[in-house]
């Protein structure tokens, strides 16, 4: 059993309210306001701090196996530890791609001997794996690729797509890039000369019809369907109407995701970072990063998530198209959305479910996501008024970069714990800890 800690006086944000009161972290789990009496193996006066519970990033690629230079499940999950998240959902185009029930279970199985923290790892859709599909159980679900793969990954045929959505059951989440509309974007600007034209070529129109395609698909086939990465204004505006359609919000087979990269960077960024902030879907305009935050803030996007998605700093340095694209994340993520609501971009209360409860509801993990009498204990104490800059060289990712370097933040993590182990001090990962493999509330 881990050690126990009280942690007295701290502002909890509950899931309905927020409350300064002592938690005691005891046998995993957490116990709220426990008695005055109460004793721990630790003491953590947490007067002027907020404990939260732990992020639950449900897109990363932690590129293991097969691109382990560029990261792999100890090194991901140790910047995980150092950045507040506790709990991660890995993608499946890894080498080999995770298209089989044995493939995922082997994946399992690297992560119990090299994560630090807890994990969880999708399914990835091809156009005729759909009975390994049907047969997978320790997933969180899905996910499919329309647009922006290559190999078996990629699907984009119809009629792959419909018996996707019809004959499985878990949920899907799904990359929605329209592969004909950024082919014939690219065909027309002779395959990019600069990274503005990578925003060009995977353009709103490609994000749109892709978007579209797929919660179609869900409405019809009554599917639970995750929308990842949202990057443009109309692709809210389909949310919000079809949201406004319903007689219950509750009725919604429809959700939907956005990442850091998207609300803080347009395409403006690409003159002083150029290949830095390079991802899929491309960043786009001011007008989006608006619309971005305006859904996040109503509730149309629930979800928080980075897309963490590391190449070395030789790769991204390649001149475009050669540069690939994705960008480094999963540590600076909650430092980044504290700094947000420092600037008033947001409240506490909203980042803080979009980046727990939200995924934690949505991908049915159980008993993780708040801070609740008997939930793992899975917490992280952040100080607001922390003030610290985001350096290349301090970070625990193995790409050892980040398009934020040089950026100060205020409202940083200073413990992290993970199943009621302290994993992150404030200085240090706890390298040898290791996490447990997610667990789901199914009826299966």
């Amino acid at each position: 059993m881990p050690e126990s800690y009280l942690i007295k006086n701290a502002t909890c944000v509950l899931p309905h309210a927020t409350h300064t009161m002592s938690v005691l972290l005891a046998d995993g789990k957490i116990h709220l306001d426990p008695p005055a009496t109460a004793t721990a193996d630790h003491t953590i006066d947490a007067t002027g701090l907020h404990l939260l519970p732990g992020v639950i990033d449900d897109q990363v690629h932690f590129r293991d196996p097969g691109l382990t230079h560029k990261e792999d499940l100890h090194t991901g999950s140790r910047a995980c530890a150092a950045g507040g998240v506790t709990t991660f959902l890995e993608m499946p185009n890894t080498k080999p791609t995770t298209t089989s029930c044995e493939a995922l279970h082997a994946k399992l199985d690297l992560a119990a001997g090299k994560s630090i923290v807890n994990y969880g790892f999708y399914i990835g859709a091809t156009p005729d794996n759909v009975e390994e599909l049907k047969k997978a159980k320790r997933t969180p679900g899905i996910k499919i690729f329309i647009g922006s793969s290559t190999g078996n990954l990629l699907v984009d045929e119809q009629e792959a797509l419909e018996r996707i959505f019809a004959e499985t059951k878990l949920p899907i989440c799904a990359h929605c890039e329209d592969e004909t509309t950024v082919r014939a974007n690219a065909a027309q600007l002779d395959g990019g000369k600069t990274h503005r034209d990578h925003s060009k070529i995977r353009n709103h129109e490609a994000a749109v019809i892709a978007t579209r395609r797929s919660m179609d698909l869900a409405i019809r086939h009554q599917h639970h369907f995750h929308v990842l990465h949202v990057s443009t204004a109309a692709e809210c505006q389909l949310l919000q109407a079809y949201y406004a359609s319903l007689e219950h919000i509750n009725d919604s087979v429809v959700s939907a995701e956005v990442c850091p990269h998207h609300l803080l960077f347009n395409v403006e960024d690409y003159d002083r970072l150029g290949s830095l902030v390079q991802m899929n879907p491309s960043i786009k305009d001011a007008t989006d990063n608006a619309r971005l935050w305006a859904a996040l803030n109503e509730g149309t996007i629930q979800v928080i998530a980075t897309d963490h998605a590391p190449h070395t700093l030789e790769e991204k340095q390649q001149p475009y198209p050669q540069s690939p694209s994705g960008l480094p994340a999963v540590e600076n993520s909650l430092a980044l959305m504290l700094n947000a609501v420092n600037e008033g971009r947001t409240s506490l209360e909203r980042v803080v479910d979009a980046m727990t409860a939200a995924p934690a509801k949505i991908w049915n993990i159980a008993n993780k996501g708040q801070l609740s009498d008997g939930f793992d204990a899975d917490v992280v104490l952040v100080d607001m008024n922390k003030k610290r800059t985001v350096r290349n060289a301090e970070q625990q990712t193995k790409s050892g970069w980040s398009p934020w370097d040089g950026v100060e933040l205020t409202g940083w993590p200073v413990k992290t714990w993970c199943n009621g182990n302290l994993v992150f001090d404030g200085e240090r990962v706890d390298v040898d800890h290791r996490g447990q493999e997610v667990q789901f509330n199914r009826e299966d």
